[in-house]
C-alpha cells in the first residue's frame, strides 16, 4: 500500500488542496469518498472544520447517521440541510418514489438512471453561502474520477467553473477544493487506512438502495467492493449479494 505522500505526489496540482489549519464547510454525505475526505482534512492537512449533510428524498438516507457519526467523532459540527422539493419536482431513481435503483457496474448505461440533476450546483450553493456567512475560506467537495463517467456534474469541467463562479460571488475570498477528484476508490481507501487512527469504514453507507443492509449489486456499492478486493482488505460492511 503506498503512503498518503506517494499518492498525493501523483497529483501536483496543489490547487486541489486548501492550506494546512485553514477553515472550511464540506458536504458530508456519509458515504466513503466525503467521510475520507473529512478525516483526511481534520487529521492530515489540520483544517478547521463544519459539515452539512442533504437530506433530499433520497432512499438511502441511513448515510445521513454515518455522517454525523463521524462528525461527532471528529469534533466537527455538523448541520442537516432538508430540500423537500427535490423529491416531488426532480426525476431519478435515487429520489423516494421514482423507479427502482438498477444494479450492475457504473460504466453501464443505466446507471444513469441514478443521476439527480444538478444536485451537485443545488447543495454546493448551499454550502458557499453557509461557509461564507460563518467567515469560512473554502468549500469541499468529496467528487472523485470514478464520478465523472455518470454525473456531468462531478466533473472536474464543472468543479473549475463552479469555483471561478464561487470566487466571484462575495467580496471576502472563498473557494471550492475537490482533492480526491482525479483519484481512484482505491487511492482513496489507501489514504482512509493509513490516517491515524484509520477510518472506519463500517460505518459508512455506499449502497443507493434504502434497505437495512447494503445490496453489494448496484454500481455503488460494486465499486467500493472492488476497491476493497484491489487492496485485500475485506471490506467491514456486510453487503447482502457477498
Amino acid at each position: 500500500m503506498r503512503s498518503i505522500q506517494e499518492i498525493l505526489s501523483g497529483f501536483t496540482d496543489s490547487t486541489l488542496l486548501p492550506q494546512e489549519g485553514s477553515a472550511g464547510v464540506q458536504i458530508l454525505s456519509g458515504g466513503m469518498d466525503s467521510v475520507t475526505l473529512m478525516h483526511f482534512l481534520v487529521k492530515h492537512r489540520k483544517c478547521r472544520m463544519k459539515a452539512l449533510s442533504f437530506d433530499y428524498g433520497q432512499k438511502h438516507r441511513k448515510e445521513l447517521d454515518y455522517a454525523k457519526k463521524h462528525c461527532d467523532e471528529l469534533g466537527v459540527g455538523h448541520h442537516i440541510v432538508t430540500l423537500p422539493f427535490m423529491k416531488n419536482l426532480f426525476k431519478s431513481a435515487l429520489l423516494s418514489g421514482g423507479s427502482d435503483i438498477p444494479e450492475g457496474h457504473y460504466q453501464a448505461e443505466n446507471m444513469k438512471q441514478t443521476v439527480v440533476p444538478n444536485r451537485n450546483m443545488i447543495m454546493s450553493a448551499i454550502a458557499v453561502g453557509f461557509g461564507q456567512s460563518q467567515g469560512l475560506q473554502f468549500l469541499s467537495l468529496g467528487v472523485h474520477a470514478g464520478d465523472h463517467a455518470i454525473y456531468p456534474d462531478c466533473r472536474a469541467e464543472f468543479i473549475e467553473a463552479f469555483r471561478s463562479a464561487v470566487e466571484l460571488s462575495d467580496w471576502n475570498p472563498f473557494t471550492v477544493f475537490a482533492p480526491f477528484q482525479r483519484m481512484t476508490k482505491v487511492e482513496i481507501l489507501e489514504i482512509g487506512m493509513q490516517l491515524k487512527p484509520v477510518v472506519d469504514y463500517a460505518h459508512t453507507w455506499t449502497c443507493y438502495k434504502g434497505g437495512e443492509k447494503a445490496c453489494g449489486k448496484c454500481g455503488a456499492c460494486q465499486e467500493r467492493l472492488e476497491a476493497f478486493a484491489t487492496l485485500k482488505i475485506k471490506d467491514p460492511l456486510h453487503h447482502e449479494a457477498v
